[in-house]
């Protein structure tokens, strides 16, 4: 009787083909991208924080009930920069609703205030409203291509450690739980405000 023998090399990318095969790559993959695109996300959120003091100068030619306004943005600013998700939150649904309603109340605040100004032509024609205005429309929108990236890599992350044969390295080596995808509060709130440039002139 012949003997055969498999060469090591063989054998080598036939264990790592079965090791991929059970999530042992593809799970820890999966993850990795839908914290890289938290990332995206926490800067586009900061992006908006960051424009909340050029308000300020754009108020003060408004009304009180504006500033009123003002103040309610900059508290709920204030909220929302303070709740910090990190990447180990992601499976944590409450800390993520917290952030997602946080967040949606400095998004409306900003979105009642610009509306309000529509009754002010002196601050729509203002130099600074329509550079904050640009801004503002940017920003909602890298947002929202923000929030849909995370979400479908949560999406793919969540299929890829409940489907066979991923399941098997997402459970028996990684304890894989399921990330949280990021929800609006708001019906529509994930939707980028759209701004009338031309009332008011």
């Amino acid at each position: 009787m012949k003997l055969t023998f498999i060469p090591r090399a063989a054998l080598a990318a036939a264990a790592a083909m079965t090791l991929s095969a059970c999530g042992i790559n593809s799970v820890p993959t999966a993850e990795e991208n839908a914290k890289a695109k938290w990332a995206d996300v926490e800067a586009q959120f900061q992006r908006r924080a960051n424009l909340i003091p050029n308000l300020a100068e754009i108020v003060q030619g408004a009304s009180e009930n504006e500033r009123t306004i003002l103040t309610q943005v900059t508290e709920a600013r204030a909220k929302a920069t303070s709740i910090n998700v990190s990447a180990d939150d992601l499976g944590n649904p409450d800390k993520m609703a917290e952030l997602a309603a946080a967040q949606g109340q400095m998004s409306q605040g900003i979105g009642r205030l610009l509306a309000s100004f529509e009754a002010y032509p002196n601050i729509q024609s203002n130099q600074n409203y329509l550079s904050f205005q640009s801004q503002f429309e940017g920003t909602e929108n890298r947002i929202a291509v923000a929030l849909r990236d995370y979400n479908e890599a949560v999406r793919h992350y969540n299929t890829t450690i409940r489907t066979f044969p991923d399941t098997i390295g997402a459970n028996l080596i990684h304890g894989a739980e399921p990330l949280v995808p990021y929800s609006a509060v708001t019906e529509g709130a994930e939707a980028a405000p759209v701004l009338d440039m031309t009332s008011g002139s």
